[in-house]
């Protein structure tokens, strides 16, 4: 067996059903705010093109991908990051969602046994540890704290350990804080990409849900063009079609950026047999290709931020994330008992921050914060919150 299953820990959401397991929310329904599932409905229009070619799984799709939704993929990034040219051909692949392709890139890029060959930020996606472990390295973690704006705290990484990273998994907007990475700090990381030859993989699957229509976040590859590396060297940049068009069944994504690494990546999962069905290619060309379902999907969420921040923050500290739909404020109490009191107290169930995180000699930077995940109604996110802050007046 992989040494490294044994060192995988439980899914966050594994340790909160233990954590949950004998807790009474009495009578009132249970308004989970744990799970970052969008709940929008997905677009009409999508679901029809599911149905009308869904005898297209009599075909074998192809690894890289219809040369239409590559094209199209390619269109939207130039469009969206104003990028000067993308080669659908050599420059995109589609993949299965951002975590199937995430987690397989470290196995196509890491050296097994590699110590220090990924480093990824603390908090994280739990795919990035689950990912470096199963390549036979333990991560090296980069707090992402209240003092450096939840961003990570890349001035500790020393020139040693870059000079052993392989893999460096950045995510922005970020989860859980939503903090927005600035172009100036995205160069700065393509340069020691440069000068230490490791490779970038930027997980943007929170790029499309930001509050303001005229300051979209910045992305991976648009730093490396304003460099002038339109070859985007060090660097790959992941999206999916779950958040922004509210389709996270579907499993629809890409990997875009070096043309080096998206050969080598394509090779490799053409033995791991990903290929994206025929049918959901289809629906991910219509997807990619408009823009007003996601206009609409922003201003639903910032309504429901509008509605919600001002009820928490009246009882806790809630900072405004830059985009994404997570909340991640600071508790009065314990994270986990905080969670444990929401659930028996108010039937509102939030995610302790502890468990999106590892203890480093610095603490652990998930403690004594909690993830809440707008993603239900409207009307389901301001009962939730105001639920939590009658229970946190009441005391402890």
């Amino acid at each position: 067996m992989n040494r490294g299953i044994d060192g995988l820990h439980p899914y966050p959401f594994e340790k909160l059903a233990r954590l949950f397991a004998d807790i009474d929310p009495g009578e009132n329904s249970v308004i989970p705010l744990t799970i970052g599932e969008p709940q929008h409905e997905p677009p009409s229009a999508v679901i029809q093109l599911l149905k009308d070619r869904a005898q297209d799984v009599a075909k074998y799709p192809a690894t890289a991908g219809s040369p239409e939704l590559r094209a199209v993929i390619a269109q939207w990034l130039e469009r969206r990051f104003t990028l000067p040219c993308i080669d659908p051909d050599n420059q995109v692949l589609p993949l299965n969602g951002t975590r199937e392709g995430l987690f397989a890139l470290a196995q196509a890029v890491v050296t097994y046994g590699k110590p220090g060959a990924v480093i990824s930020p603390n908090p994280f996606y739990q795919i990035y540890e689950g990912a470096a472990l199963l390549a036979g390295t333990q991560p090296v973690w980069v707090n992402c704290a209240e003092d450096t704006h939840f961003l990570p705290d890349f001035d500790a990484i020393t020139s040693e350990q870059w000079q052993a990273c392989e893999l460096l998994y950045i995510c922005t907007p970020g989860n859980p804080a939503g903090a927005v990475m600035p172009r100036g700090a995205l160069q700065k990381l393509i340069q020691l990409a440069e000068e230490h030859d490791f490779l970038i993989a930027s997980d943007e699957c929170y790029s499309e849900i930001y509050p303001d229509e005229a300051a979209p976040p910045p992305g991976l590859l648009q730093a490396a063009a304003d460099l002038g590396y339109h070859d985007y060297r060090h660097c790959l940049c992941f999206h999916s079609l779950s958040k922004r068009s509210n389709l996270p069944g579907m499993r629809s994504g890409f990997v875009a950026g070096d043309a080096r690494w998206i050969e080598r990546f394509r090779r490799y999962r053409t033995y791991h047999g990903c290929a994206m069905p025929p049918h959901h290619q289809l629906a991910s060309e219509w997807a990619w290709a408009d823009e007003c379902h996601v206009i609409e999907n922003r201003a639903r969420y910032r309504e429901k931020f509008a509605a919600v921040s001002p009820i928490l923050a009246d009882v806790m500290t809630v900072p405004s994330p830059e985009a994404g739909f997570y909340l991640w404020p600071e508790t009065p109490i314990d994270d986990e008992t905080f969670a444990q009191q929401m659930l028996e107290r108010a039937a509102v169930k939030v995610l302790p921050g502890r468990y999106l995180a590892r203890d480093t000699a610095l603490g652990n930077p998930g403690e004594n914060r909690v993830r809440l995940a707008l993603v239900a109604e409207l009307t389901h996110c301001v009962e939730a919150a105001e639920r939590i802050a009658h229970a946190v007046n009441q005391g402890w």
